[in-house]
C-alpha cells in the first residue's frame, strides 16, 4: 500500500495528522483507551483497555482487512478509525466502519473528519456501500454519520445494552458510496 499520511483541521482550526496505525503506535493506542471514559467504553466491541487486546490489533495489521487510521495531535492519539472489509462472500463489496474519538475531541469535527477519509478511501478500494452500527443512545454518533452521508437501513429493538445494562436498540446507517460522491 502507498504511504497514507494527511493533515485535517478541526473547527476550532486544531491540525490533526491522520495516518494509519503502525506497530510502533502500541503504547499510544493503550494510552489513547485508557483515556475514554466508562460510558464511550460500552459502545466498543473489545476490551480495549487490556494490553492483550491492542498487542493482538498492532502485532496483526493486515489494510487490506482492517484499515485502522488513526488521528494525532501533540504526539498523541486522539482518534481512531478503522475500516473492516471482506475479500470473499456475498459481502465483498460492504466495509464496516467504527469510529472512536477521545473525549476532550469530540464535537470538535473529528468523527466527521475520519468518516470522511473512511469513506473515500472505501471508494478507492473498489467498495460500495459502507455500515455503521450505532447504539441508539449514541446519539453524537447517529448525527455524526447522518451529516458524513450515512441513512438509517434498520433499527433492531432491545437488541443491545447501553452501560446501566438497560436493552436498548441497535441502529444500523449505510453509506452509498457512489451515491454520496454525485452528491457532492
Amino acid at each position: 500500500m502507498a504511504p497514507y499520511y494527511k493533515e485535517g483541521v478541526l473547527k476550532d482550526g486544531t491540525r490533526v495528522i491522520l495516518r494509519p496505525l503502525v506497530k510502533e503506535d502500541r503504547d499510544k493506542l493503550l494510552d489513547f483507551f485508557r483515556r475514554l471514559d466508562e460510558k464511550d467504553l460500552v459502545f466498543l466491541r473489545s476490551d480495549v483497555r487490556d494490553p492483550a487486546v491492542i498487542d493482538h490489533w498492532v502485532n496483526h495489521i493486515d489494510p487490506q482487512r482492517v484499515f485502522p487510521l488513526i488521528a494525532e495531535a501533540e504526539g498523541r492519539i486522539v482518534g481512531d478509525a478503522t475500516l473492516h472489509m471482506r475479500k470473499m462472500g456475498w459481502k465483498r463489496h460492504l466495509g464496516n466502519v467504527r469510529v472512536v474519538v477521545a473525549k476532550d475531541y469530540q464535537n470538535r469535527g473529528l468523527a466527521t473528519l475520519l468518516i470522511n477519509e473512511l469513506v473515500e478511501l472505501a471508494g478507492e478500494l473498489g467498495l460500495e456501500k459502507l455500515v455503521a452500527e450505532i447504539h441508539l443512545q449514541a446519539t453524537a454518533a447517529l448525527t455524526v454519520f447522518k451529516h458524513a452521508g450515512f441513512s438509517t437501513k434498520a433499527v433492531f429493538e432491545d437488541l443491545v445494552k447501553d452501560y446501566t445494562g438497560r436493552s436498548s436498540d441497535l441502529v444500523v446507517m449505510v453509506c452509498d458510496i457512489q451515491g454520496r460522491d454525485r452528491r457532492g
